[in-house]
């Protein structure tokens, strides 16, 4: 197909977004594929022949052909798990073919040869779409980039061989080559792939961008800030092939139960082709019966009913910025009931602002100096607040001072060493006692206000308060919404800020129950308090503190871009692409999933059923239970790769797919 790099256009001001790329296996380059059409086109020759009357050395080898390059795969495969004591189904289908061609009925049997050739071909077909639709990602990210050297001169190089802290140019209608900070220039980006935001978003020194995202009109300076394995893309693809290859409990239990299933089924056969003929029935009649039998009790449309959908959901998820890490996150997405949401860096942006610089009487600092002291405590620190008292400095043009002896507390705050003084940064209530009428005034203030006081203390003597406030996300009131709708329980705030702030967020985006003030540990105290009720717990988060909740919980999901390195690990989900509105969206994906899988084992225990019962009441003609079965079998794997449909992730998002 042919690379993104010759898609030099500039993406359009209005009009549709440019679509996800999508690899697509050719048909015949999968080997089941080639083996059966190989196998129909013989049975194809062979059948008029056959049926017209003619001679045996003619059509014979033909259907000998047909069992052979549509039968022996399969076969293979199923007798070098038989070496490992383990009975295959597919190996007893073709049994069952060879049963049919030894009492005479060589047509039925090359029939079913390749109707099951067919399906295996269609299983695998399928599973290579799914495939497709992860590696098309791929296709996003550019094969080539331009990195400018010491020397001020270009050259152009492998992506793969970009590292940290080159500098690559980006012109005009070229896709971003890494992600990266913008160094210089000034341009209009199409990320509408990587991070789901409709219009194109302008770039300037300081911006992120990311790799496979589309310049603008404008020529951009950009330092590589991660690894290539490591972009968003890389990230995405690794995930969602990792979740892949896992196992859901549904899919457990009925790989469990094949086996004895299996065994049993021959059992039966064995039943069906002895007791008939121990009461007087003939050879030939007996032990068509038991071929068929064989063919339609085969518990293949059951083995397959599970991992399509769950796989389809997970790459959907995947191409819409939701990293599921197992088929079993898949499967337990959709069975929780009870929502608990942190506000930090989730219902909020995470990138908070330092509004209020409050020094304190007796503290002997004014604004900048109480500032440049917080700063140079919370320099070292990974939280949201930190951050934004570290940038206020920043802008203010104030040098965070060398600090010793840096110790972070989840849910505290801050403590270092700086000027040979200790100084401490956190929360009020962790830090100090009431009492100080100055202190207790400003932190009251600016609770009140909606912000979040961060107490600054000098020789354990408090010296100012700064107040930091966070942007609401925009979607956070329709995700509370949405979430409410499916689970029949308004979400709950679980934050370790104060009361008064977070009933002030919580009331802006329709929360009613508020646990505040918390500690890590309280956060897992509450998600094993609901757990011990019978509640399916799903946490939302994003920092240090929020790692041991989501690691309670019966589900985790991390926002990715605001989240900690431990938050992102140990969730069981992963939201890239920072959209709140995505966790109610794949919440009602795998609640689709789930539905499919039950409608798949219906389908199949329906089929199943009704065709034992034709074989063994009446007189089922081979050909049609050959039909039955494999029927059956590709309408469950087409089912469940109706997920991977666009419009499945529209629906479970509420967008209109008109």
């Amino acid at each position: 197909m042919p690379s993104v790099l010759d898609q030099r256009s500039a993406p359009p001001a209005d009009g549709p977004r440019p679509a996800l790329p999508q690899r697509r296996t050719r048909v015949l380059a999968l080997p089941e594929a080639r083996w059966a059409l190989t196998a129909l086109v013989l049975f194809l020759l062979a059948l008029p022949v056959h049926l017209l009357g003619g001679p045996a050395w003619l059509w014979g080898p033909l259907f000998a052909a047909a069992y052979i390059t549509g039968g022996w795969e399969p076969g293979w495969e199923g007798l070098k798990a038989l070496k490992d004591r383990t009975l295959d189904v597919d190996l007893l289908m073709v049994v069952a073919a060879l049963g049919a061609a030894a009492i005479g009925q060589v047509l039925d049997g090359a029939l079913l040869i390749v109707i099951f050739a067919t399906s295996g071909a269609l299983e695998a077909v399928a599973t290579a779409r799914t495939a497709d639709s992860v590696r098309g990602l791929l296709d996003l990210a550019p094969t080539t980039a331009t990195r400018l050297l010491a020397d001020g001169t270009e050259e152009s190089v492998d992506t793969g061989r970009l590292a940290v802290g080159d500098t690559i140019l980006v012109r005009p209608g070229e896709r971003v080559g890494a992600d990266g900070q913008v160094l210089d220039g000034v341009s209009d980006i199409d990320q509408a792939t990587i991070t789901g935001e409709p219009l194109l978003v302008a770039k300037r020194p300081g911006d992120e961008v990311f790799a496979g995202t589309v310049n603008g009109t404008g020529a951009l300076r950009v330092r590589v800030e991660r690894d290539p394995a490591d972009s968003v893309i890389a990230r995405i693809v690794k995930m969602v092939e990792e979740a892949s290859g896992t196992r859901a409990p549904t899919q457990l239990f009925i790989e469990k139960i094949e086996q004895r299933y299996s065994i049993g089924m021959v059992v039966a056969t064995l039943a069906v082709f002895g007791i008939p003929l121990a009461f007087g029935d003939t050879l030939q009649p007996a032990l068509l019966r038991a071929m068929t039998f064989m063919i339609v009790a085969s518990p293949c449309a059951v083995v397959l009913s599970t991992m399509p959908p769950l796989l389809s959901a997970i790459a959907n998820a995947g191409r819409h910025g939701v990293l599921a890490k197992s088929a079993v996150v898949m499967e337990r997405l959709g069975q929780v009931d009870t929502v608990a949401l942190d506000k930090t860096g989730t219902l909020t942006e995470g990138t908070p602002r330092v509004t209020d610089i409050i020094p304190l009487p007796g503290g002997g600092l004014d604004e900048n100096a109480l500032l440049h002291l917080a700063a140079s405590a919370e320099h070292s620190s990974e939280h949201p607040l930190a951050r934004a008292v570290v940038r206020a400095a920043r802008e203010r043009g104030l040098t965070p001072a060398e600090a010793s002896g840096f110790t972070s507390t989840p849910g505290s705050g801050v403590t270092a060493t700086i000027g040979g003084h200790a100084v401490r940064a956190g929360a009020p209530a962790r830090l100090a006692a009431a009492g100080d009428a100055d202190l207790d005034d400003a932190v009251t203030s600016l609770e009140n206000g909606g912000r979040t006081a961060v107490l600054i203390m000098r020789d354990d003597l408090p010296v100012g308060v700064l107040g930091v406030a966070d942007r609401l996300r925009t979607d956070a009131k329709a995700t509370v919404a949405a979430l409410t709708e499916l689970t029949g329980r308004p979400p709950v705030l679980l934050t370790g800020d104060n009361e008064r702030a977070a009933r002030h967020l919580a009331a802006e985006v329709g929360i009613t129950r508020i646990r505040a003030g918390l500690l890590p540990q309280d956060k897992v105290a509450a998600v094993r308090e609901w757990e011990a009720e019978g509640r399916r717990v799903l946490v939302v988060g994003d920092g240090v503190n929020d790692a041991p909740a989501l690691a309670a919980a019966h589900t985790g999901i991390a926002m990715g871009k605001a989240g900690s390195d431990l938050a992102l690990e140990t969730a069981d989900a992963v939201v890239v692409r920072d959209e709140l509105a995505t966790i109610p969206a794949v919440v009602a994906l795998s609640r689709q999933a789930r539905r499919l899988v039950v409608q798949n084992l219906t389908i199949a225990g329906v089929f199943i059923a009704a065709l034992v019962a034709w074989d063994l009441i009446g007189t089922l003609p081979l050909p049609l239970g050959v039909a039955g079965h494999e029927g059956s079998t590709v309408i469950v794997g087409l089912n469940g790769l109706r997920l991977l449909r666009e419009s499945a992730w529209t629906s479970s998002s509420g967008k209109d797919t008109a």
